[in-house]
């Protein structure tokens, strides 16, 4: 039996900032425009938080039992580890089970549409490398993740409050779409050579590791430049401006050639932009 802290390290903490900065951030759009309803926000997040663990048990399964994982970089998965995969299996249905039932009382309180979104959601998580063609293994994933990660999950926490899709909600949720790929990239990145033994065709072992590590800084690069188009509308959020500075080293470290365990700490870093990104960004919007 897996012990706790296989259970956490499956889940993959450094990628939680993924889950929780849209929601974080569809909230600040909403209280920038509208009423809030916390208790709405508090099941997006518990929604996200499910989805995020879940795609992640449910990575660890189908790559253990693909043989992905059998020769990676990065930490050692629960598959790869020795751990039963249907015990696996069985961790990532009930992550999404959880955000299947959260994601029903959203769409009681708010819309019965969002059963369609949340259907999609669940969905896209398992085929990522789940199924017998998973997107993610035909470098597909970045556009899923921009897509789920970035605009579902912003303008879906918004919209269960404010009952609308606005402008400013599609425009929050470009750059934290885009920090949400650089995330996928800079993982893929480290995992490049061992992914393309395995016959995983990621986007980043499609590109090569020197364009890989160009798309990286242009994600960055481009979370700030739609910042910078929003702020001539909502001038507050230019507050995010100050998040570059925890962006300079782990661009910097990927654009001087970095591989291997020197990216698991770029991972981290990532997370932690997207986390200040994210922060100072939602205070611009509720402001």
């Amino acid at each position: 039996m897996p012990s706790a802290g296989q259970w956490l390290a499956g889940a993959r903490p450094r990628t939680l900032p993924a889950a929780v900065v849209p929601v974080g951030v569809g909230t600040a759009v909403a209280a920038g425009q509208a009423s809030v309803i916390w208790w709405r926000s508090a099941v997006a997040l518990l929604v996200a938080l499910a989805l995020q663990v879940g795609v992640n048990y449910a990575n660890d399964y189908s790559d253990g039992v693909r043989g992905t994982d059998r020769d990676r970089v990065g930490p050692v998965r629960l598959v790869a580890s020795g751990v039963d995969p249907k015990l696996v299996r069985t961790a990532a249905w009930g992550c999404f089970a959880i955000a299947a039932a959260g994601g029903l009382a959203l769409a009681i309180a708010a819309s019965l549409w969002l059963l369609l979104v949340g259907a999609a959601c669940i969905a896209a998580a398992w085929f990522y490398t789940g199924g017998p063609r998973p997107y993610g293994y035909a470098g597909f994933g970045e556009v899923f993740v921009f897509l789920f990660f970035g605009l579902v999950a912003v303008i879906g926490t918004a919209y269960v409050s404010t009952r609308e899709v606005t402008g400013l909600a599609v425009a929050a949720s470009v750059p934290i779409g885009l920090l949400s790929v650089a995330l996928l990239v800079v993982n893929n990145l480290r995992d490049v050579e061992t992914d393309a033994a395995a016959g995983k065709r990621t986007l980043a072992v499609r590109l090569g590791a020197g364009h890989t590590r160009l798309l990286y800084a242009a994600l960055v690069a481009g979370a700030f430049g739609t910042v910078l188009g929003m702020a001539f509308h909502h001038p507050l959020v230019a507050v995010a401006f100050a998040a570059a500075l925890t962006a300079v080293v782990p661009v910097r470290t990927v654009l001087a050639g970095a591989d291997g365990p020197a990216l698991v700490e770029v991972l981290g870093q990532t997370g932690r932009l997207l986390l200040v990104f994210g922060l100072l960004l939602s205070i611009g919007l509720a402001w």
